[in-house]
């Protein structure tokens, strides 16, 4: 691992203990060192994960909730059709289709 990239590892790190400090420290349910730390993880997580991807093409296998607290959250459509455009599809006709279709000419 390169030095950029092992620097911003240390700091994910650094930044996940001071984290866990603020959690098990906490005042309030709204204390703002709860929260700064957050962002810091978040922000650690960020250069890491660039640093991955420039020096090595690499990536993560997670990713973050790029939600911002502030933003009126957008309710999720769980319908068949917006699950799948193909949904509302007649499977029989289909398979008519398939049916037909012949390799051997």
């Amino acid at each position: 691992m390169s030095a950029s990239a092992r620097e911003a590892l240390l700091l994910l790190t650094a930044a996940l203990e001071t984290h866990l400090n603020a959690v098990e420290s906490r005042r309030s349910p709204e204390d703002a060192m709860v929260g700064d730390a957050y962002e810091a993880v978040a922000d650690a997580f960020e250069r890491y994960e660039d640093a991955l991807d420039a020096e090595f093409a690499e990536g993560l296998p997670m990713m973050l909730d790029e939600d911002d607290e502030f933003e009126e959250p957008v309710p999720e459509i769980r319908t068949a059709q917006a699950l799948d455009a193909h949904a509302n599809e007649n499977d029989d006709e289909l398979d008519d289709d398939i049916e037909e279709f012949d390799l051997r000419n």
